[in-house]
């Protein structure tokens, strides 16, 4: 079972970083107004909470909830966002937040094989609440979907990052 002193410091602020850009990729595709990305915000979060009190998360995801709630795990996972996304417009942050998650998956099957697949499904259920958590389209709530077509494709390509099934 692994845990934080099973990585280097910057290897764990990648693993902590990808809680956060797992639901920031279905946010970036299709963006919900100010009232949907606090919903999708809060669905990321809320992620942490469950996970915490859920008897099935490993001992890998309860050190990530764990360091979350330090300041100094926030800070380290800001950190990764900041200097993987800083200067990149939407398009260029999508690609990146991918190609990072795809780097996580694969650090995570090395270093903690054991809890990696687990690890890896919770960060794409992340996704999948982000995606539910607010309709896209309609007005004012009403109408709408959803789970945007962007949205779905969003997911299929994080699991293909994290080397999942879709």
């Amino acid at each position: 079972m692994a845990t934080k002193t099973d990585f280097t410091t910057e290897e764990w602020s990648e693993v902590l970083g990808s809680v956060m850009l797992a639901g920031m990729a279905i946010t970036l595709a299709d963006p919900s107004g100010l009232i949907g990305m606090t919903k999708e915000g809060l669905a990321s979060g809320s992620a942490l909470v469950a996970a915490k009190t859920d008897p099935n998360s490993n001992a890998l995801i309860k050190s990530v909830v764990s360091d979350f709630e330090t300041s100094e795990g926030r800070t380290a996972a800001r950190g990764l966002i900041k200097g993987k996304l800083a200067g990149k417009q939407a398009a260029e942050m999508k690609s990146t937040i991918l190609e990072t998650l795809g780097q996580t998956a694969a650090l995570v099957d090395a270093k903690a094989p054991d809890d990696a697949a687990a690890y890896k499904a919770w960060l794409r259920s992340i996704s999948e609440r982000v995606a539910n958590a607010a309709s896209e389209g309609g007005f004012l709530g009403f109408g709408g979907v959803q789970v945007s077509d962007a949205e779905r494709s969003t997911l299929d390509e994080i699991s293909k990052a994290l080397k999942l099934t879709a």
